[in-house]
């Protein structure tokens, strides 16, 4: 800073001290060379004279470089009060943060970003907002997403095969709903957690699905996008919400899908944010606050191996499911699903159901999907729908692999030589490494 040019101001200002406008570049001078109570005596004569918005808001400045927060607010909340200019807020954030008022100050960030959403500042960036680079930009709260409260109109005997899981589940969710006496005599709660994992289109969800039909509960199906938020609590504010509204219509089912996104081991989790998300989970699910009595929590993932050892603790998820690739008679129940109401014409189920070993639900949804396209191409020539045959499937079939086996290549790794517990066993015996 040019002293010349500030002591040839105050010279100036000796012969002319009601000159408001040299008087304010003088203000502005010593606030560029930080010294606000000189800045600020200049600005208070001013103010007395010819108060103007300019004025008033470098007089807030220069209150909030030397701390004074009340004097700083009660001049910006008269400013914010006819004109919500970015700089207003942006300031009044900043002493929303000196004075840790954490809610205040993401509010009128978040205001500020109501009013510009190409705005940036990142001291804001990084304490309110979760990283971008921990979430995809889909996994951003959709509140379309979410199906609260819903009873599905199917149970378990619309589920083909599967029977290994659905005894599990009749054991653990089922049979203390419909024996409530015999379970509290023994001292055992109804409700706790089942992890559902395997390979990806296997039918989770469907099981899930069909868990919550057979016990005439309420189901709250849920997926990441429904919980994680790019706000800083908003992610624990929404677990929050999911868990009060299953307690207040009990019997429910909270199916959460993509499970190891959100209970990511916690030694794997870098920012603050991902940990105290995790955090309240395992709080929500041990009830610490609440009577999680009559809430069946089904988790599903494709990768157990990531998620938190913790919460395989008793009372959580307790019980670990390995959902493995339809087996023949669940196939045959999938193929009849899908070509339901399709043109066909002697189709064979059971060949199919044999010939597509190690197949998902979705992957034999994928080769109808891929049949039906040639006959499309077919009957585009003289636009009559030409009928699906076994040999169209079968020839489908050769222009796919099985998705599965993916899965299990990286799956037999940790099955292998992470399994000290004997954790992922059934899927050593489902690949008959181990009887």
């Amino acid at each position: 800073m040019d002293n010349k040019l500030l002591d040839s101001l105050l010279k100036a200002l000796e012969f002319s001290p009601e000159n408001i406008e040299l008087r304010f570049q003088i203000a502005k001078l010593y606030s560029d060379v930080l010294n606000y109570k000189e800045a600020e005596k200049h600005l208070l004569f001013i103010l007395d004279k010819q108060p103007t918005d300019e004025h008033k808001f470098l007089l807030a400045e220069c209150y909030f470089k030397q701390k004074k927060h009340n004097l700083t607010e009660v001049i910006l909340e008269e400013l914010i009060e006819n004109n919500e200019a970015i700089p207003y807020l942006e300031l009044q954030c900043f002493c929303h943060i000196d004075q840790q008022q954490n809610e205040e100050a993401l509010a009128t960030y978040q205001r500020i970003l109501e009013i510009d959403n190409t705005f940036r500042n990142n001291e804001f960036e990084n304490l309110f907002r979760v990283p971008l680079e921990d979430f995809d930009d889909d996994d951003f709260f959709d509140e379309d997403a979410i199906s609260f409260l819903k009873k599905p109109d199917i149970n378990f005997n619309d589920v083909g095969g599967m029977d290994q899981v659905k005894e599990e589940i009749d054991l653990k969710i089922i049979k203390p709903l419909l024996h409530k006496d015999l379970y509290k005599a023994y001292g055992k709660k109804i409700g706790g957690g089942i992890l559902l994992y395997g390979p990806p289109g296997c039918g989770k969800t469907h099981i899930a699905r069909a868990t919550a039909g057979q016990i005439n509960a309420n189901f709250i199906n849920i997926g990441i996008n429904d919980i994680l938020d790019m706000w800083m609590g908003s992610s624990e504010k929404n677990l929050h919400e999911i868990f009060e509204t299953a307690r207040a219509n009990t019997p429910c089912v909270i199916f959460i899908d993509e499970i190891d996104a959100l209970g990511a081991n916690r030694n794997d989790v870098n920012k603050t944010a991902g940990r105290t998300v995790i955090n309240q989970f395992l709080s929500e699910l041990d009830g610490v606050d609440s009577d999680n009595e009559g809430i069946l929590v089904l988790g599903a993932t494709n990768a157990p191996w990531y998620i938190d050892p913790a919460f395989r603790r008793p009372g959580r998820f307790d019980r670990i499911i390995f959902v493995a690739p339809p087996d023949e008679v669940a196939r045959e129940a999938i193929f009849n699903i899908e070509l339901k109401d399709k043109p066909t014409e002697n189709i064979k189920i059971k060949d199919l159901a044999k010939k597509s070993k190690e197949y998902s639900g979705a992957d034999i949804k994928a080769s109808i999907d891929i049949a039906i396209e040639q006959k499309l191409l077919d009957s585009f020539k003289d636009g009559i729908p030409k009928p699906l045959t076994t040999k169209d499937i079968l020839k489908a079939f050769g222009k796919m692999k099985a998705s599965t086996r993916e899965w299990f290549n990286s799956a037999k790794n940790y099955a292998l030589y992470s399994n000290d517990s004997g954790l992922y066993d059934d899927i050593l015996v489902y690949l008959k490494i181990k009887k």
